[in-house]
């Protein structure tokens, strides 16, 4: 049987050279499946504000969406290592909303660890939080949190100069505490240089293969999302296609009267 995955886990990965695997999750039917697959974290991401709720971007999400999303996933009781994003004005305006709203993910939400977004700027909330015993992990680079100061879901780091303050990025956050990070949106030898500097795992999203493991979005692999179509994005199945056969020939059926039958009813 698997073993609860935890954060140490994740460090000894990274010191084997074993890659780690993690997919954005929401519910409990997919965390099962997720679990059974053998994924090593589940992050139950602000992307469900896209995937699931169809805002344009992430910044609508709410504490509580995280929350309902965390239990959800919780109640699968994963080995994965369950992970929650922290939304937008949940941490960035105050150190003590930071904790409690921390603490509410862990607490209300079931979340083993927490992730925010940010680099040195975030570095005295990484460490507030740290202080109180809730895992962070952080994230920098193309931060989705920040469309609007970036231009949109532009690729980060491509100068000398930004792949410099990248850098200090990811060892600010880990000197703040944080376990891991993850490093979205740069360019593939930045990807390499961070993970080679730092002791604590690298977690990719258009980040290169040199990172110490990947993280996709789960209806991006699944052909599920079609607002975006990001270049770092591999599509393993169409489910679309699958869900679109099934509700068709329902309703085929129905339309027909050839469902329900006598072996669909009671006597």
């Amino acid at each position: 049987m698997k073993k609860k995955i935890t954060i140490l886990d994740l460090q000894k990965m990274k010191c084997s050279g074993e890659k780690i695997t993690m997919l954005t999750c929401y519910d409990y039917p997919t965390a099962r499946i997720m679990d059974e697959c053998g994924i090593d974290a589940l992050l139950v991401g602000d992307s469900v504000g896209v995937t699931v709720s169809g805002y344009d971007n992430t910044l609508p999400v709410t504490m509580d969406d995280i929350i309902y999303h965390s239990r959800a996933v919780a109640r699968a009781k994963p080995k994965s290592l369950l992970v929650a994003d922290m939304p937008f004005l949940s941490y960035q305006t105050d150190l003590r909303e930071a904790r409690l709203n921390a603490g509410r993910l862990v607490k209300d939400g079931g979340a083993e660890a927490v992730k925010l977004e940010g680099g040195e700027n975030m570095a005295d909330c990484i460490k507030a939080i740290v202080d109180m015993d809730v895992p962070v992990m952080a994230h920098i680079g193309l931060t989705p949190q920040s469309i609007h100061r970036m231009g949109g879901y532009r690729v980060q780091g491509k100068s000398e100069t930004a792949g410099e303050k990248l850098l200090a990025d990811a060892i600010a956050v880990q000197n703040a505490g944080a376990f891991s990070v993850v490093l979205e949106g740069i360019p593939r030898n930045l990807g390499r240089m961070i993970t080679s500097e730092l002791s604590i795992p690298t977690i990719g999203i258009g980040a290169g293969d040199f990172c110490d493991g990947q993280v996709l979005v789960i209806h991006d692999i699944l052909g599920l999302c079609e607002k975006y179509s990001p270049k770092f994005v591999k599509k393993y199945a169409d489910v679309k296609t699958v869900i679109s056969d099934a509700v068709s020939r329902y309703a085929a059926e129905v339309k027909a009267g050839a469902f329900p039958t006598e072996e669909h009813s009671f006597s």
